[in-house]
């Protein structure tokens, strides 16, 4: 919980209102009590009940806490998981996926990641690099946003037709031109989730090729992207594509079924 604070260092206006609405949350995770009154609350936070009361008002109409018809207390709403949902899933989409990177790039001898979705760009979490000196590789944080981009559109190819077209002619994601939702754009990702990978053949820079299939948790719902990426002249002299596509797939197979897809 927060330390008490001299009247002059304490926040004032709305970032006291905010840190007040935390304070009144935080008191859920340091009692064992599912359910607490306004007075328990206030005890716990050090603020007053006339606030707390204020707070669990607000926090109950946003759905992060919910009121006990029967005994007037509140307890952690639905809202909270909607919340953590998305660090959640990256968290665990990361951890499950290491083991899997590794065996990937173990066959293929080429760069596996793990990327996640943040509603705008997706962001490798996790990679293993290729042990060859040429190769393709990001740091962990690197963030895409093309369209090119065969992470990209696995991701894009989970939204719909409206949301996808928002994006790209607000140039969130970027691409050379967008007509409108007759767009061949819609089209394609339609394929790619129909068939379940998304293939990068020099269309991001002209030396780079990606293939990407997403990962699923035990809802179904895309929470991660496993893309293999290698320099395309290799790819092209070794015949490699169906070798990578089929490893992605089995990668992203087995780290789906370790979140509880079926």
């Amino acid at each position: 919980m927060p330390g008490t604070q001299s009247q002059g260092d304490k926040p004032q206006g709305a970032a006291a209102s905010l840190l007040n609405g935390l304070a009144v949350l935080e008191a859920f995770s340091v009692t064992s009590r599912p359910l607490l009154g306004v007075t328990e609350i206030s005890e716990l936070v050090g603020l007053h009940k006339s606030t707390v009361s204020r707070m669990l008002a607000g926090l109950t109409e946003s759905g992060y806490v919910q009121r006990d018809e029967d005994s007037g207390r509140y307890r952690l709403g639905l809202g909270m998981i909607g919340l953590a949902g998305p660090l959640l899933a990256e968290l665990d989409v990361r951890r499950a996926a290491v083991p899997h990177l590794e065996e990937l790039t173990e066959a293929t001898d080429e760069t596996a990641a793990i990327s996640v979705w943040n509603g705008t760009n997706a962001i490798v979490v996790e990679q293993t690099a290729s042990p060859h000196q040429v190769k393709h590789s990001a740091s962990i944080g690197t963030r895409y946003n093309k369209y090119a981009s065969s992470s990209v559109r696995v991701f894009l190819a989970e939204l719909p037709p409206e949301e996808v077209g928002r994006l790209l002619s607000g140039g969130i994601i970027q691409r050379d031109s967008y007509r409108g939702l007759d767009d061949p754009a819609h089209e394609h990702l339609r394929t790619v989730r129909d068939q379940g990978y998304a293939v990068n053949d020099g269309e991001t820079t002209f030396e780079e090729y990606g293939v990407s299939a997403p990962v699923r948790d035990y809802r179904g719902r895309a929470v991660g992207c496993i893309t293999a990426s290698a320099p395309r002249s290799r790819v092209q002299f070794r015949a490699s594509q169906d070798v990578l596509r089929d490893a992605v797939l089995r990668a992203a197979g087995q780290v789906s079924a370790r979140l509880g897809s079926r």
